[in-house]
C-alpha cells in the first residue's frame, strides 16, 4: 500500500487516521532482518539515488540487501566492493545481471531495467592516471541517476597542455557540471573551473606521498581555491558524482520545462 492508497482509504472511511498514521510512518525504507533499513523513496525525496557501501559487510549481506533493493528500484549500485563481495554477486545474480567496474570497485545488480535517462550530461576530469578510480566511481553513480557522461583523463599540471583539447571535448558535450578528481596538491580543479562556464565539483584524492600525503594537500588547496569550486571530501566519489548530477539533471529539467512552456505559449 502506497500513501495514493492510504489517503484514498482515509478518504473512503476504510481507515482510521491513526492507522493511516502508523501505515504512512512505515513508508520510505524496507528492513532487511536488523541490520539495514533501505530508504527506497531517496530518489523520489532527494533526487539521490541510495547505495550499498559494501565495505565492512559481510558478503551474505551484501547480496540480501542487493535483493531487497533490485526487488524496490530495479537496480542496486554498491560501491567499495571488494573480492569477495564480488564473487559473493556474481554467483547470487550471475553476469547477465551484474555489472562490474574494476576502476570504480562499483556493482550494479539490476533486473534487466535500464537506468532511466535524465537528459543530463557530466564531465569528469582526472589530474592523474591515479586519480581514474575516484573519478570512476564518480561516473558511475551520476550514470545510475541517469546523466550522460563524457570523461577525459591524465590531463594535470605537470602536462597542461593535455588540458586545452581536452576541455574542448568537454565543451562540445555541454556538461552541466563537472567533477575533477586530483591528488597530490590538487591544482586541477581550481584551474579547470577558472576556464569552464558551468559549476566545477573538486574531488580530492588520496595519491601522492610525503607532507601533505593521502588526499590532504590536495583537499586543503582545493578550499583555498580563488576560482568558485565545490570540495568535497577525500576520495568521495560518491558523493561529488552524486552532487553532479544533481545540478546536471535540475539543469535538463529546467530546459525541459522551457521549451514545453514555449510550445504551450505558441499553441495559444
Amino acid at each position: 500500500m502506497d500513501l495514493t492508497d492510504i489517503l484514498r482509504a482515509v478518504k473512503e472511511g476504510k481507515m482510521d487516521l491513526e492507522s493511516a498514521e502508523q501505515q504512512a510512518r512505515g513508508l520510505g525504507f524496507v528492513s532487511y532482518m536488523d541490520i539495514a533499513k533501505l530508504d527506497s523513496h531517496r530518489k523520489s525525496r532527494t533526487g539521490v539515488i541510495e547505495a550499498i557501501l559494501a565495505d565492512c559487510k559481510d558478503p551474505d549481506d551484501i547480496v540480501e540487501i542487493a535483493r531487497v533493493m533490485v526487488a524496490e528500484s530495479k537496480r542496486a549500485l554498491i560501491t567499495r566492493v571488494l573480492p569477495g563481495h564480488l564473487e559473493a554477486l556474481k554467483q547470487a545474480f550471475g553476469q547477465d545481471k551484474l555489472e562490474w567496474n574494476s576502476r570504480a570497485r562499483t556493482v550494479v545488480i539490476h533486473d534487466g531495467t535500464p537506468a532511466p535517462r535524465t537528459g543530463g550530461v557530466v564531465g569528469f576530469v582526472s589530474a592523474g592516471t591515479a586519480d581514474i578510480p575516484a573519478a570512476e566511481e564518480a561516473r558511475v553513480v551520476a550514470s545510475e541517476m541517469g546523466c550522460e557522461t563524457v570523461t577525459v583523463y591524465d590531463v594535470g599540471v605537470a602536462g597542461i597542455h593535455r588540458l586545452i583539447p581536452a576541455l574542448d571535448k568537454l565543451k562540445a558535450m555541454r556538461p552541466g557540471s563537472i567533477v575533477v578528481a586530483a591528488g597530490r596538491e590538487g591544482t586541477l580543479p581550481t584551474i579547470v573551473s577558472g576556464l569552464v562556464d558551468v559549476p566545477v565539483i573538486g574531488l580530492p584524492v588520496s595519491t601522492g606521498y610525503g607532507a601533505g600525503g593521502g588526499g590532504k594537500a590536495a583537499l586543503l588547496s582545493m578550499l583555498q581555491s580563488c576560482s568558485t569550486l565545490a570540495v568535497v571530501n577525500i576520495d568521495a566519489g560518491f558523493v561529488a558524482g552524486a552532487y553532479a548530477a544533481r545540478i546536471a539533471n535540475m539543469i535538463a529539467a529546467a530546459y525541459t520545462h522551457g521549451k514545453e512552456d514555449s510550445a504551450n505559449q505558441e499553441g495559444k
